[in-house]
């Protein structure tokens, strides 16, 4: 017999005898302690094992498939009749089970470099004649482009990335970003010529187009997802968001806060002066500049920095008297959902921004800690503030799941307060 099973036996046993005395809640924390044991039980192997969600959907296949590869072959088609449409779609394909996304674009440009003329600045005039009709001006947000086309700007970034084709080369960009951003091929151009691309991106920043506007900000952010590093410092572009936080657009200023969210990982105080040198010029609607400050201040938030508490107006230490704070639901299986509640009492009138932390159990090597958002309120003096939450506990594939003790700390305006723990089984 193991040992998981004997302290079942005597712990089920014991208590099933006085079923009358013994609480719900105490059969709940014996339910967990018997799955920690049996998490643990046995076998080494038994605490590293994970779960994590099987794969069933390829973004890289998604965006890069042969259908989309045709769309483009046509697109160059029309404006080459010269062009192998045929040989260029197989070559193309024929490499994709080898390549991830990025390897893919990088794929399909050098082969319209190879089936394109050699002479880059025919080539570039033929890519931009091929260009699809601009995306839709009247939007004002979610319209970021068809990725099929990113190839036309990497292709710009590899071949004309160069003092001679450096004007033609930021004009093509200019065009091509009106149909998908091309974010990441600006950023070749900024590490290899800085002032001169700046400059350019100064004057995109006044652009009639709200997608040429959004090229200056979020092309010269300082940690853009799957993009090079640029030989900037970070605060070299704050005069280009100095002119589109005040954008009408929302697809231009989500990249503005998303460009102060990267700076604030590096300089929380640069940030915050920032922001607050905005709000008292008063050029962006107040609902807009709180989207802003929000969006920019959301880590610092989480990490309970007291600047940007203050900011958002939940600065001062809270003033509560917790009643409870617990789970409901001790003992989670993987793909169910830990429940939990929690009950105060204001001491003041204030406002309260409450939030979790979650620490996950391991493999013994990394912890991770997530903080989860619960509630914003203004409260009462004596007000009771009763809050009952569900927090899923599924299977993805960003994120591996291991059975064993996981605790969750309250965090009322950025200060940790009480844990508790519970049991993820599988």
């Amino acid at each position: 017999m193991t040992r998981a099973n004997v302290i079942a036996t005597t712990l089920l046993g014991s208590s099933i005898g006085s079923c009358r005395r013994v609480s719900r809640l105490t059969i709940q924390v014996i339910l967990a302690i018997l799955v920690r044991t049996i998490c643990r039980d046995d076998s080494p192997e038994q605490t590293t094992k994970h779960v994590k969600a099987e794969v069933t959907f390829s973004l890289k296949d998604q965006l890069f498939n042969k259908p989309k590869v045709k769309y483009l072959a046509n697109l160059v088609n029309e404006a080459y009749p010269e062009f192998r449409s045929t040989a260029f779609v197989n070559k193309v394909v024929r490499q994709f089970p080898e390549l991830e996304l990025k390897q893919r674009i990088h794929h399909i440009s050098e082969c319209l470099a190879e089936f394109l003329p050699p002479d880059y600045r025919e080539a570039l005039a033929i890519l931009v004649d091929a260009l699809p009709p601009e995306l839709d001006p009247s939007r004002a947000d979610d319209d970021f482009g068809a990725f099929i086309l990113a190839p036309f700007s990497h292709f710009v970034a590899l071949n004309g990335c160069t003092k001679k084709e450096l004007k033609v080369s930021l004009a093509a960009l200019r065009e091509m970003t009106k149909r998908m951003s091309a974010e990441d091929s600006i950023r070749y151009f900024i590490n290899a010529f800085p002032a001169e691309t700046l400059l350019f991106l100064e004057k995109c920043a006044r652009h009639k187009n709200y997608h040429v506007r959004r090229l200056a900000s979020e092309g010269t952010r300082a940690k853009l997802p799957w993009c090079q590093k640029l030989v900037l410092d970070y605060g070299d572009p704050l005069p280009i968001l100095n002119e589109l936080y005040a954008d009408p657009t929302r697809y231009v200023t989500r990249s503005v806060a998303n460009h102060m969210h990267d700076i604030s990982k590096i300089d929380p105080d640069l940030v915050l002066e920032t922001l607050r040198g905005w709000q008292k010029q008063e050029r962006q609607v107040t609902g807009e500049m709180g989207f802003i400050v929000r969006h920019s201040l959301r880590t610092l938030v989480k990490q309970g920095h007291p600047g940007a508490m203050k900011a958002l107006g939940f600065g001062g230490k809270p003033a509560t008297t917790l009643l409870r704070f617990e789970p409901i639901t001790p003992v989670v299986r993987i793909g169910e959902a830990l429940e939990f509640t929690l009950e105060f009492t204001s001491q003041k009138k204030q406002n309260l921004l409450i939030d979790y932390a979650m620490l996950f159990a391991s493999d013994g090597r990394r912890q991770g800690q997530k903080v989860f958002k619960l509630k914003q309120i203004a409260v009462a003096k004596d007000e009771v503030v009763s809050i009952r939450k569900k927090h899923p506990l599924r299977l993805m594939t960003t994120r591996r799941l291991f059975p064993g003790t996981h605790r969750v700390t309250l965090q009322i305006n950025g200060a940790p307060g009480p844990s508790f723990e519970f049991e993820l089984s599988v």
